[in-house]
């Protein structure tokens, strides 16, 4: 991948800087709203068309008087901003092309100045040709030609491209495209649960920086960030991983704001994206009706999933004080915890849990490993002759129970895919097989071919048999 040349979008709230990201990148990815201070952690994409790696920013200055940014949480978002600038290459200095300048955008052209980095000043909302734009204005702030652009009509946009095309070859050389590496395989995970239950915490000690804000704000994240990093593990292995990051799944009565809306149908998005879900649980609260809810999306989504129960390092203190009673043991105590999980919350049969403390860096190994098996699993393959002597022995175990006096039958059965695990049912009749025969036949296929953990989908399709009698 190439992602030795950094590019990160600055400028002040509304300006534009996330319709832009999502114009270079190409895809709908940054949040876009009319609200100031939408986007509060940097967000990263490698654009590998161009060899660069494209990061948005917050909105620096926010005003620490709005209700939903109290004062630490504008601190953690300039200090992801300076960090961005600093690690960038480029900058794209971003400015309202119709508001004109003001005293932040003249602070903030300084800053940027003072860092000594190369600066592209972008002109953003000029959407048509015969804007009355003030150039001269914008060149007094002393950082080159203003690129007069419209992200939202894609107007300029090549020029552009074109722009940090050269300023990259200038650094590395051309993009080559004679050879195309190929890349080490990802495991695509994130993060899923309840705002506030420390995903953005869990985040950061998977790639070992304050890459994500971390506040006791619930909401903090509002976009799913994605960024790919490297675990070395304990035995000297590197395990290659894309993360990311969703903002919390709130309730749908609970959506106070569109921008909320939009940051659940993105969380969702990420889950259809990964190969494995981290659902994050709180070791303090223990499962609530909405980490059931949660949960269940993943289910829907057929995703095989870790349950990560987060803070146990907090539970476990609150257990040697004796706040917590009836259990002799942490063995006896984690033991509990889990069966009440397990009866709370549905999850895949063989769904592993781990109980982790992103403070403490406790087992946030051992949860990689459990994703790298989860991964692994799901590749496999079910023998046809195998499955249909399950089926058989299933049926005459335990035969499906009668529905309006007709019993549902398999006659023969195939895995036809993976990721979620398919199978193809030719039976009698599809619409008599009960929910509770689904889920059983279900569980007797994970334990027999060892697939822990990864879901199993039935796709039904009624055939008649002559050599058996329906009545």
């Amino acid at each position: 991948m190439h992602t030795q040349f950094t590019v990160a979008i600055v400028g002040r709230p509304n300006v534009g800087k996330s319709r832009l990201f999502n114009r270079l990148v190409g895809e709908r990815v940054s949040i876009v709203h009319d609200m100031p201070g939408v986007t509060r952690d940097t967000i990263t994409r490698d654009v590998e068309r161009d060899g660069y790696t494209l990061v948005d920013t917050g909105g620096m200055g926010l005003v620490a008087g709005m209700s939903d940014t109290p004062e630490a949480l504008v601190s953690a978002v300039e200090e992801q901003i300076a960090f961005s600038i600093s690690a960038a290459d480029l900058i794209l200095f971003v400015v309202d092309g119709r508001e004109g300048l003001v005293p932040l955008d003249i602070e903030m052209a300084d800053t940027i100045r003072k860092s000594s980095k190369p600066v592209a000043l972008v002109v953003n909302k000029v959407d048509k040709a015969d804007s009355s734009i003030d150039v001269n204005e914008h060149y007094s702030l002393g950082l080159g030609e203003p690129k007069l652009v419209s992200a939202e009509h894609d107007r300029g946009i090549s020029g552009l491209r074109m722009a940090i095309l050269e300023k990259r070859k200038k650094r590395l050389g051309p993009v080559s495209t004679d050879s195309v590496e190929t890349p080490e395989k990802r495991i695509r995970v994130c993060f899923i649960g309840r705002p506030n239950v420390g995903k953005s915490s869990l985040s950061n000690c998977l790639v070992r920086s304050d890459r994500f804000i971390v506040s006791d704000v619930p909401g903090t994240t509002r976009d799913s960030i994605e960024t790919s990093f490297t675990w070395r593990s304990k035995r000297g292995e590197d395990w290659h991983f894309t993360l990311t990051d969703t903002a919390g799944i709130r309730k749908k009565t609970k959506l106070s704001s569109s921008v909320e809306y939009f940051s659940r149908v993105r969380s969702l998005d990420s889950i259809r994206n990964v190969d494995v879900v981290f659902m994050v649980v709180d070791a303090e609260a223990g499962p609530t009706q909405q980490d059931k809810a949660i949960a269940g999306e993943a289910s829907k989504l057929n995703k095989p999933v870790v349950i990560v129960v987060n803070k146990w390092d907090l539970a476990l203190k609150a257990w040697e004080q004796g706040e917590i009673e009836g259990f002799e043991t942490e063995s006896e105590f984690r033991k509990a915890f889990e069966t009440g999980l397990r009866r709370e919350i549905f999850f895949t049969p063989g769904s592993p849990v781990r109980f982790v403390s992103a403070l403490e860096n406790i087992d946030i190994e051992k949860m990689l490993y459990d994703a790298r098996q989860l991964d692994k699993r799901a590749e496999k393959k079910i023998p046809t002759g195998q499955l249909n002597n399950l089926i058989y022995k299933i049926a005459e175990r335990m035969p499906a129970p009668k529905m309006d006096g007709r019993r549902f039958r398999v006659y023969y059965a195939v895995h036809t895919g993976n990721r979620p695990y398919r199978i193809k049912l030719f039976c009698n009749q599809a619409q008599k097989l009960a929910a509770s025969y689904r889920r059983y036949l279900q569980a007797s296929i994970v334990e027999t071919f060892k697939l822990e953990g990864c879901p199993v989908v039935f796709d039904l399709v009624n055939k008649k048999n002559p050599y058996v009698d329906e009545s």
